[in-house]
């Protein structure tokens, strides 16, 4: 292997939501691995917190608007095409079709695209641009059930071509940042007495808190005296959503928390973690549920699914009444019981989601694709 420096390609469409911290899971893949990551952001402005937050060796802000890369986005193709002028890279990661797509047309580079959401080939015309590229393309779904679907919308490709790469989060960093029950309660506005269901996520129909509101209401006659839920995020639904509580009569048992900053620090305010989400393609607050030692719930269905089961209880999608069992069962449990639960989801989270276990699964992925030529250092064998 020669010792000229090799760099990575990291191309993300913007860093909003959850976008920086997927950079950041894949740059750090590289530590002491001999390549160095350049991360470009096709659209959002320079923001020092997104650059530290990137874990990158350089990040490259194109800066553009949404209405600005629609169509043939050619404008971004040339900038891309310019920035690979610029350095030798080895290959890129390509987050979302929109990043993929550009990468395959304005490069000649290998792209492993990184896909977090479900329908993305449903269109014939993605069908194209990825089977008319097929050669230098390894797609990775964040969960299997995302994974599943590619492959049966690409259904000529080879299985080694489609694979599953999980996310996962800084294991340490995350349960340093977060605050301790009392605090968190105390940032949140919640008593120190209750037994609180807790739920993240946008206000949607994807989320079906409609679902989460309706089965805690029918389990309430026998949870623990003072259980409250408490719903963590803002969106379309918040209306709809409030109007059935009142309908319910649960005004004073169901908490409307709002959009709140960082609000993976406050999850140890709640004594369980519920997710009623429609085909979650992963579910990254359940591993942040996790770290926090917080019991989990979750629908059947999508990513959440892979890593909910074995931890604790699964319910159909839509399902209220059972639900309600499984809100009923985990409120049932001992002491002895939650604490066996935090270990075993404590060994989940080291053996399937932290950065170190899933290094080697990477690269041995690449490898196995033949991409790319690995140096021997990053190879797994």
């Amino acid at each position: 292997m020669s010792n000229r420096e090799q760099w990575v390609l990291q191309f993300c469409h913007s860093y909003y939501g959850p976008f920086t911290d997927c950079a950041r899971q894949y740059a750090v893949l590289f530590k002491n691995s001999g390549y160095k990551v350049a991360t470009v952001y096709l659209s959002g402005q320079p923001n020092a917190e997104v650059e530290q937050g990137s874990a990158s060796d350089e990040v490259i802000f194109l800066g553009y608007e949404p209405k600005d890369i629609k169509g043939l986005k050619l404008r971004a193709m040339r900038d891309l095409r310019r920035l690979t002028r610029q350095r030798e890279y080895a290959f890129c990661i390509a987050h979302r079709f929109k990043p993929i797509y550009i990468a395959l047309l304005a490069t000649r580079l290998p792209v492993v695209g990184i896909h977090h959401s479900f329908g993305v080939y449903n269109r014939w015309n993605r069908r194209f641009v990825v089977n008319r590229f097929r050669k230098r393309l390894l797609l990775l779904g964040v969960s299997d059930a995302i994974r599943d679907e590619v492959r049966t919308d690409l259904r000529n490709w080879p299985e080694q071509r489609v694979q599953r790469l999980y996310n996962r989060i800084d294991l340490a960093a995350v349960q340093g940042d977060q605050v301790e029950r009392e605090q968190a309660r105390e940032h949140l506005g919640l008593p120190q007495d209750a037994w609180v269901v807790g739920n993240v996520g946008r206000l949607h129909p994807d989320k079906d808190q409609d679902t989460l509101i309706r089965g805690f209401a029918a389990a309430l006659p026998t949870l623990p005296a003072n259980s409250l839920l408490a719903i963590m995020g803002s969106g379309r639904l918040e209306s709809r959503l409030k109007a059935l509580v009142s309908e319910l009569g649960l005004e004073d048992k169901v908490l409307f928390l709002g959009q709140v900053k960082h609000g993976r620090r406050y999850f140890k305010a709640f004594d369980v973690f519920a997710l009623s989400s429609d085909h979650e393609p992963f579910g990254m607050v359940l591993l942040e549920a996790m770290a926090a030692g917080v019991p989990l719930i979750s629908s059947d269905c999508g990513g959440a699914r892979e890593i909910v089961a074995g931890l604790g209880p699964l319910f159909p999608l839509g399902d209220v009444q059972a639900l309600a069992g499984c809100l009923q069962a985990v409120a049932g449990l001992s002491p002895q019981d939650l604490e066996s639960k935090r270990q075993a989801m404590l060994t989940s989270l080291n053996t399937h989601y932290t950065d170190d276990a899933v290094r080697p699964l990477f690269f041995d992925l690449l490898q196995e694709s033949g991409l790319c030529k690995l140096p021997h250092q990053v190879s797994c064998s």
